[in-house]
Formats: structure tokens, sequence, C-alpha cells
């Protein structure tokens, strides 16, 4: 994998990979999503029918970088979510903090697989979190907080300011987005998104499948390249927020 913008470079290790995506303060909130060439997120249901070897080692380094990953609870259920694994070669990463990220679902309704890995076999120091609201279930809330904290944030619907500023309270401010589209709409409709890591899968998925953003309207916004990667006719591209 290399550096082709803002200047062409050598081959990158993972070290040097981390480098390039490394958190500009403690606090922000980077998405990386998946897409193919004609704006598919996934393919029969599934983004990994649009990823690869390079994809998944960015995946890793992105990780290695964060406090949090934030995720939608259907994505989180479709794509079978797991605590973080450590990644011994990223070790170095994490001094200082717990050997791997937070897992942290957002979730209204509270339909949870209280007896899936994500909570079974969540780490100590990385409990997985779920960020719900007041209207959500009580006897629900109550099951949960028994396998995960809750972070309760507005009233009728999940508020993700109340609940990025929660995390960044237990000192999770380095966030990373891993989707779904309508939690990727919700925080871009907020106007929440710092940066956005894209990779651009060389695949035509055709008719039928959504894109990376969904959910409510929210106005065009203008984003600056600030780096692109290539690699077996893939793209790696991050993109700040004006």
């Amino acid at each position: 994998m290399r550096m082709i913008f803002p200047s062409a470079g050598p081959e990158l290790d993972d070290l040097a990979l981390a480098e390039t995506y490394a958190y500009p303060r403690e606090r922000w909130l980077r998405a990386n999503m998946v897409t193919s060439a004609d704006g598919a997120a996934y393919v029969d249901g599934r983004s990994s029918g649009l990823s690869s070897d390079g994809d998944m080692r960015i995946f890793g380094v992105l990780r290695a970088l964060a406090d949090v990953v934030l995720v939608g609870a259907g994505t989180a259920r479709t794509e079978e979510y797991k605590p973080a694994r450590s990644r011994a070669g990223l070790a170095s990463l994490r001094a200082g903090r717990p050997a791997t990220a937070t897992i942290a679902l957002v979730s209204r309704a509270l339909d949870l697989d209280l007896s899936s890995p994500l909570f079974s076999d969540a780490p100590p120091d990385a409990r997985t979190v779920v960020i719900t609201c007041a209207a959500s279930p009580a006897d629900a809330r109550a099951d949960v907080a028994k396998q995960a904290d809750v972070i309760v944030a507005g009233e009728e619907n999940v508020d993700l300011r109340q609940g990025l500023d929660a995390l960044a309270a237990r000192g999770l401010g380095r966030v990373l987005c891993e989707g779904g589209p309508h939690l990727l709409g919700q925080i871009a409709a907020d106007g929440l998104l710092d940066e956005l890591s894209v990779s651009l899968s060389p695949t035509l998925a055709g008719p039928g499948a959504g894109r990376i953003i969904a959910g409510p309207e929210s106005p065009a916004r203008r984003m600056t390249l600030a780096q692109a990667l290539a690699e077996d006719s893939f793209l790696f591209c991050r993109y700040l927020a004006k």
C-alpha cells in the first residue's frame, strides 16, 4: 500500500500506516466505510463483499488508534460484531490505554442479543457500552445494564451529541464510527462528523444496494481530501469536514 496524495511515497508498514491516520486531537469523530465504484454500501447485505486485504488492514489500524468504536445496533447484528481484538504488531499504539478499543452500540429499541460474544466476551477494561434514550424500554435497559455499560442520551430519541460527550467523559474521545448508513446519516445531519475514511472498491454492485449514508435529509457538505492511498485497484481516502 502506497501514498499517492498529497505526494507519492514508498510502501507503508503498519506503524507508518498508523502515522498517516493519527488522530489530530483527543476529541475527534472519524467514520470508516467501504463503498463500491457505483456507490453501494454492501453486496448481498454485508460490507465484506466489497472489502479487501488492504481494507481490512486499515480497519485494524483504525481500531488500534481509536478509544471507542461506535456502531449502530442493526449493523452490529448483521455484521456479527465481537469485541475488538488486540494485534501484537500494533500494541504500541495502545500504550497507556486498554489493549483494545471499547465497542459502543447505539440502540433505541434495545433489541439486543445479550448472550452474543460482543457482551459475554468483552474484557473488563473495555466493557461494551450501549447508548440509548429515556424512551427505551425500562426493563430492557435494566437487562442490558447487567451485561454492558448503559448511557442514556436524549429523551424520545438518542441524542448523539450527548452520547459522545458521555463517552468523552469516560476518556473515550477518539471515536471511530463504523456505521451503518443510518447512524452515519444521523451523525452527518447533526454536524458531528470530523473525518470520513472511505475505501473505494473496484466493484460494480449494481442496482438495489443502499449508499453509505441514509436517514434524515441534510444539506450537502463539501469535504477536503487529506490523503489517498492505493493498493490492488482500491483507493483509500481521508476526507476532512470543512
